[in-house]
């Protein structure tokens, strides 16, 4: 059924307000995915504070010509829908990137990443990386470990010299 004026206006209006909005946002090529799948992923994105929408590309090439964005509908011959991030820039592109691994059929095309467009690659790199809690948890590691070194270092000459004591006590 075909979608009426309003319908579309409304739609706009949501991916101009999601444009303006968000931190990252990624296009994903939908061909061949089942409602159910698309489903999942858009739990999963809501779980980490981000959105999918699915829409038509003229209207998504509307609201990006009306957002400054350069969009050429031409290029992508499969179905769109856009991953929007709106809590950082990493973990949306985390979410569709290993949602991808699982549905072969579901495709990272690009995105926009503080204004710009990020070839499809980018996204997959900048999903590969490290999370904020695995960084920390690394950094907290370096932190203390020369404490920890000279911990043991100072408990290991204690050892010795209650060692050596108990030996001249025998």
């Amino acid at each position: 059924m075909a979608l009426t004026k309003t319908q579309k206006e409304k739609i706009l209006e949501d991916l101009k307000d999601k444009i303006a909005k968000q931190k990252a946002m990624i296009l994903i090529g939908i061909t061949g995915l089942k409602v159910k799948d698309i489903s999942d992923l858009r739990k999963k994105l809501k779980a980490t504070e981000g959105n999918l929408k699915v829409a038509k590309k003229t209207l998504i090439e509307k609201a990006f010509k009306e957002s400054n964005l350069k969009f050429d509908r031409g290029e992508y011959k499969e179905e769109l829908a856009l991953a929007f991030g709106f809590k950082d820039e990493i973990t949306p592109a985390k979410t569709v990137y290993q949602f991808g691994l699982a549905n072969e059929k579901m495709k990272i095309l690009g995105g926009f990443l503080e204004g710009k467009f990020k070839e499809a690659q980018e996204f997959v790199d900048l999903a590969q990386l490290p999370s904020r809690e695995e960084l920390l948890a690394k950094l907290v590691g370096s932190i203390s470990a020369p404490i920890s070194k000279l911990v043991y270092s100072l408990q290991y000459n204690l050892k010795g010299l209650v060692y050596l004591l108990s030996i001249i006590r025998k």
